[in-house]
């Protein structure tokens, strides 16, 4: 179900379970944490997570779940959690296409990816409210955050999906494009992340993830900043965008 290629400096990884709207068991989180590591020990510069026919990922696979008997806690937070905690720290640029379906654990899968280019056929929102269950998987963050707690509240309560266009207007998600245009946008954009400064990149990364972690006021990221430029001026393409700069040419990096 979980498919990794790697072509040059970038790893495409594929939900393939098109059959079930990719939705996702416990196997299938086990291969897609495998599918990271793998990626990872491969060096890519860039990642793209997307998902094979009709939707990106409708969530947990439930089919063969009894309620009576049901491990939440150990499927949520002994799976899910660490792998989109895995997701987030990934040492590189990933990118996220979402189509169609993109709910629950789907829904996390994106809040863990860096930029996410949305079709506008996605249907983004809670559809908990028909089975008696509440958002999960970051839903709720990301909602407050973005829409406010009353507009949150309304999607959760009325089970009412966004679609692509609203969501990225509403400040949700990076861009919204064409349903037959998103995944080449999105592996256009991977591509040339992967030629980048790497490691001003995760600089940013880095720091975007404890603005919004820990909330840091204005002087105190700008400190952070401060240090990070520094510490860049010991790499070699940060030497290199100053000589090709100078130069008036296009720099050459190698993410080191």
């Amino acid at each position: 179900m979980i498919e990794i290629s790697i072509a040059g400096d970038v790893a495409t990884i594929v939900l393939n379970a098109p059959e079930r709207l990719n939705a996702l068991d416990e196997q299938a989180l086990h291969g897609l944490g495998v599918a990271y590591d793998e990626a990872e020990s491969a060096g890519v510069r860039a990642l793209v997570l997307r998902g094979e026919g009709r939707a990106f990922c409708a969530g947990r696979d439930i089919s063969d779940v009894d309620p009576r008997d049901d491990d939440v806690m150990g499927y949520l937070d002994g799976l899910v959690t660490p792998l989109l905690k895995r997701m987030s720290a990934f040492p590189a640029p990933t990118f996220a296409v979402a189509h169609g379906a993109c709910l629950g654990v789907g829904l996390g899968l994106l809040i863990a990816t860096d930029v996410v280019y949305v079709a506008e056929n996605a249907k983004i929102g809670s559809p908990f409210a028909a089975l008696g269950a509440t958002l999960d998987s970051g839903g709720h963050a990301l909602f407050v955050d973005r829409l406010g707690a009353h507009k949150a509240l309304d999607l959760i309560y009325t089970g009412r999906l966004m679609s692509g266009t609203e969501a990225v207007e509403s400040g949700l998600f990076s861009r919204v494009l064409p349903d037959d245009e998103v995944v080449s946008a999105t592996t256009d954009a991977a591509a040339a992340a992967a030629r980048g400064a790497t490691a001003a990149f995760l600089a940013s990364k880095r720091l975007i993830a404890r603005i919004r972690d820990e909330r840091l006021a204005l002087w105190e990221s700008v400190g952070i900043e401060n240090a990070a430029q520094a510490a860049l001026c010991d790499t070699d393409d940060y030497r290199e965008g100053f000589a090709a700069f100078r130069e008036k040419r296009k720099p050459d990096f190698t993410g080191r």
